[in-house]
C-alpha cells in the first residue's frame, strides 16, 4: 500500500491545497494530510481548528486521513509507514524552496521520496497568507477556501 504524507501548516486550508490533495488521492492508496505544529510560528488558527476544518472540507474523499504532528516531517513519515511526501507547487517561485526541502529530507532518509504535484492554474495565486490578509481586511474569501472554512471564519469574526 502506497501511503503519502501531505504536510503543511494549512492555516487555513485553501482550494489549492484541496486540488493537490485530490490529485494525490488518485495516485496513492492513502494520503495523510498532516498539520504541522510549529511552536515558533504565530498561527492564525489553532492546530485543532485546522484539523477540524480540514476534516469538514474533505468529507467526500475516501482515502484521506487528517492528523497533526510536531518535529521533523521525515520522522513523522517513517512513524506512519509512508513512502512518499506529497508537496504542491503553485509557481516556479515555489520550486527552489521545495527542492531544497526535498534534498534535505532525502539526505535524512533515502526510503522516503518526495513527489511534487502542480495545482491547477486557477489556484496558482492562492496562499494561506493571502487568504488571511483578505479576511482580516473584510474581503470575500469564499472563492479561495472550502465552504466550511469560509463559514467558520465568518462566524468567528462576528
Amino acid at each position: 500500500m502506497k501511503v503519502a504524507i501531505y504536510p503543511g501548516s494549512f492555516d487555513p486550508i485553501t482550494k489549492g491545497h484541496l486540488d493537490i490533495l485530490k490529485s494525490g488521492t488518485e495516485i496513492f492508496d492513502k494520503v495523510i494530510i498532516a498539520v504541522a505544529r510549529n511552536s515558533e510560528k504565530n498561527p492564525f488558527l489553532t492546530v485543532d481548528e485546522r484539523v477540524m476544518l480540514i476534516k469538514e472540507s474533505i468529507k467526500d474523499m475516501q482515502n484521506v486521513e487528517v492528523d497533526s504532528f510536531e518535529g521533523l516531517t521525515i520522522d513523522y513519515a517513517k512513524q506512519k509507514g509512508a513512502q512518499i511526501l506529497l508537496r504542491g507547487l503553485r509557481a516556479v517561485s515555489d520550486f527552489e524552496y521545495e527542492m531544497q526541502l526535498s534534498q534535505t529530507n532525502s539526505a535524512l532518509s533515502k526510503e522516503v521520496k518526495t513527489v511534487f504535484l502542480i495545482t491547477k492554474p486557477k489556484y496558482n495565486f492562492i496562499s494561506s497568507s493571502t487568504i488571511r490578509e483578505i479576511f482580516l481586511n473584510n474581503g470575500d474569501i469564499s472563492m479561495f477556501v472550502p465552504q466550511p472554512v469560509c463559514d467558520y471564519l465568518k462566524s468567528r469574526n462576528q
